[in-house]
């Protein structure tokens, strides 16, 4: 049975700023991630979905269960870093990045895997049968109504996230593999709140809402039309400008390394933190590693104001101090002046 072909991420209309969220996160994954909050219709995994036709090609380990990076000896699996110590080199291939699906329904063991443990205890052998989180290393691990995930599931995910190693501990036998991921969710908040703890593991979060112009949703209708009367035939004609933006995005990972900042910006961004209340110091980071990838994407050398205003945007608002029945959210004009 032929699979219908994905809905072009370049053929969403409008969302610009959860499309630039995604493609950041793209271009640098050790950004930690995005959370896309928003009502049902807003196009929010179509795009997480479509996103997968722009993902770059990386180097992995060959034969690897966890595409280990060969090129990070501190991150290599147990297997490869035999491998390396037995050959002095790790054979490796070109693979491309996905997008790897977390159900909200998924059980612990699907998850993180599961050990054998009659094999551990008769034969003396480790036998892992991997999960979710092992597929999810160097990938984009993407989970639908992340609000809506179980406790236990969530404890699992910011331990991985933190660690960027998973590890699975049965009856005093234990196993740990690499588990790196960029963590996407997407939720309606109508349907319940994210938890604060998981909530702070995202670097950016957006707000999507539905098209208010007329000309917009007429537009909406129209490509959905289209894509459902002929879903080959409407791909082809956004496949110049998937092509045009994966080039981008590949070149702007390869650009990001030498994009600069300075001393003037960086000041800008503690005081824009203290002035605002912002908790904790992993904001300032952020917005920081977020506009130096801004800067990459849009060919500048040096992060400028420009850079700095998107990067606030999207890596701020969640991160507001709340008192109890307020909503935390960004007073932009302060942020205006404190950035003039």
């Amino acid at each position: 049975m032929k699979r219908k072909a994905v809905y072009p991420f370049t053929a969403i209309v409008g969302q610009e700023e959860m499309k630039l969220a995604l493609i950041l996160n793209v271009i640098n994954p050790s950004l930690g991630g995005v959370l896309i909050k928003g009502e049902k219709g807003t196009a929010k995994s179509t795009a997480v979905r479509a996103l997968a036709a722009l993902l770059p090609a990386m180097k992995a380990a060959s034969d690897c269960r966890y595409h280990c990076d060969p090129a990070n000896p501190n991150l290599l699996c147990d297997d490869c870093r035999e491998k390396l110590r037995a050959a002095g080199e790790l054979p490796q291939e070109d693979i491309t990045m996905r997008v790897i699906e977390l159900p909200v329904s998924a059980t612990e063991d699907r998850v993180v895997g599961t050990l054998d443990i009659e094999a551990a205890i008769q034969q003396g052998k480790k036998r892992f049968e991997p999960g979710i989180l092992a597929d999810a290393n160097r990938n984009i691990l993407y989970v639908d109504e992340i609000n809506l995930l179980e406790d236990h599931i969530v404890d699992v995910l910011l331990d991985s996230a933190a660690m960027g190693v998973n590890t699975v501990e049965r009856e005093g036998v234990s196993y740990a593999h690499p588990a790196r991921f960029v963590l996407v969710g997407t939720m309606n908040p109508e349907e319940g709140d994210i938890r604060p703890q998981l909530l702070d593991r995202f670097a950016l979060s957006v707000t999507v809402i539905g098209e208010h112009e007329a000309k917009d949703r007429v537009e909406v209708i129209r490509r959905r039309l289209a894509y459902e009367k002929d879903a080959d035939a409407f791909c082809d004609t956004y496949a110049a400008e998937q092509t045009k933006l994966a080039a981008r995005i590949t070149a702007a990972q390869s650009r990001l390394d030498e994009v600069t900042v300075s001393e003037a910006i960086l000041g800008k961004v503690a005081d824009m933190s203290i002035a605002l209340g912002v908790d904790g110091h992993r904001a300032d980071i952020t917005v920081i590693k977020t506009a130096l990838t801004h800067a990459a994407f849009f060919e500048r050398a040096e992060v400028t104001e420009e850079d700095l205003k998107a990067a606030a945007h999207l890596a701020l608002p969640h991160r507001m101090r709340r008192r109890p029945f307020e909503d935390g959210e960004l007073d932009w004009t302060q942020v205006e002046k404190l950035l003039a």
